[in-house]
């Protein structure tokens, strides 16, 4: 039996212990939203999307840069032909070199050559379009990125309301905590008299463990609501953060409320569609064909890095792939079809936003009614739990009829709480919806 009591208080001041040892740090809903802002991994993580989104669109630039390579190239051969050419590029050819013999049986000849060689794109239709739609993909990311920070805030408000809700319930259960006990001892005073049952104080005693339960879990949604705020903050310390601001009920116009197209997701997905549009018509410019420039020039010499002879070459080519096996055929109609299922994706997202919409008008108008009576409710069981425990102290009043009006109570007030919670988070909710 002592050793039951020796575990029992070292279990209780290790608790106690844990619990000193967290750190509870206060913290406002717009200091949490300029950390995320700041830190968030998915905001990072959305931009550097469009930063990938960006240097694609950038390659697009050799549809009018040119490309510039230079090279220099050393070489030595018996090769009949190269030694010639080599010799004749190096402006070294003489009337002996004429020879038969040595035409047919040169010599070894050496042979570097430093070469810089220019192509100009003229016309490619097809690149022209391809670059449109990079650059709508280029868009529609950026678009992605402020939907992604405006769904983050939405996040944010949510759980900061969770916090705010967590310690609600904290509140509630520590002062249903002292009724309890102040009962408890009330009871053990009637029981001394002879008027309480043994029964009737286990009761009592149930009541007060099952609300020191309810105590412990409030708290640990305290915590849990406090680590999701650090992980949106990117904050790996993981303190246990208090809200500055308490929870209460806001209130929000609904009538004027409707889904926006140039809500930021919406008009991403338009742009999205417009990319494909861009790529369809790419694939069926294709077909046609296409005019580019090129030149080089050219310095030879029979030692490296030298230059005595050199040369030019300018010209244009008009390229034209007739056909390529109907490849280009079956690419026009994937684009055509990935074009048509972005429209219909396209309206199917703005019907379902919508649809979403509606649903949460109608959660709002069931969240204000519903928060109307539970107040009520709170109000009534109040009422009946102080004529109740007024009439026990009397001894006209049971004591399961005590401790279930207390319960009703309880249950109200955590209701109620839970009830400004879902109200204000579905006037959130609409709001990130109806965002333009």
């Amino acid at each position: 039996m002592k050793t039951t009591l020796y575990l029992s208080i070292l279990s209780l001041f290790v608790g106690n212990l844990f619990v000193q040892a967290q750190e509870i740090k206060e913290i406002s809903k717009n200091d949490v939203l300029l950390k995320v802002r700041e830190n968030n991994t998915s905001i990072k993580i959305s931009k550097e999307e469009f930063n990938a989104a960006k240097a694609d669109y950038k390659q697009t630039n050799a549809v009018f840069l040119p490309n510039i390579t230079a090279s220099h190239t050393g070489i030595s051969t018996t090769n009949p032909l190269m030694a010639f050419g080599s010799k004749l590029n190096q402006g070294i050819l003489t009337q002996n070199d004429f020879n038969p013999a040595l035409l047919n049986d040169p010599t070894t000849t050496q042979n570097f050559a430093t070469k810089i060689e220019v192509q100009q794109p003229l016309i490619n239709v097809d690149g022209f379009f391809k670059r449109k739609a990079a650059k709508s993909k280029m868009e529609a990311m950026s678009l992605k990125t402020e939907r992604t920070q405006d769904y983050l805030v939405f996040e944010v408000e949510k759980a900061y309301m969770q916090l705010q809700l967590a310690y609600k319930a904290v509140n509630v259960l520590e002062k249903a905590l002292e009724t309890a006990n102040a009962n408890k001892e009330m009871a053990n005073n009637s029981f001394k008299q002879g008027y309480l049952q043994r029964a009737d104080i286990l009761n009592v005693d149930v009541r007060v463990t099952e609300i020191k339960n309810q105590l412990h879990t409030a708290k640990s949604n305290v915590q849990n609501a406090s680590n999701y705020l650090s992980f949106l903050m990117n904050d790996k310390d993981y303190v246990v953060y208090k809200p500055l601001e308490t929870l209460t009920i806001s209130t929000l116009n609904i009538d004027d409320k409707s889904i926006s197209e140039n809500r930021s997701d919406i008009k991403a997905m338009h742009l999205a569609s417009k990319a494909y549009e861009q790529m369809n018509k790419a694939d069926k410019m294709a077909f046609l064909p296409r005019l580019n420039a090129f030149g080089s020039y050219e310095m030879y010499d029979n030692k490296i890095f030298q230059g005595g002879a050199n040369g030019y070459l300018i010209g244009a080519q008009l390229s034209w792939d007739i056909f390529q096996g109907s490849k280009r055929f079956g690419k026009a109609q994937k684009s055509k079809a990935e074009l048509e299922k972005s429209k219909l994706e396209y309206n199917q997202y703005i019907s379902k936003s919508n649809l979403e919409l509606n649903k949460v008008k109608r959660q709002l108008v069931d969240a204000k009614n519903k928060l109307e009576l539970t107040s009520l409710a709170v109000q009534q069981s109040k009422e009946s739990l102080r004529i109740r425990k007024n009439r026990f102290k009397e001894g006209l009043e049971k004591t399961s009829d005590l401790l279930q009006a207390e319960t009703k109570f309880l249950q109200k007030q955590l209701e109620y709480n839970q009830t400004i919670f879902e109200y204000n988070f579905t006037q959130t909710y609409l709001e990130f919806l109806t965002k333009e």
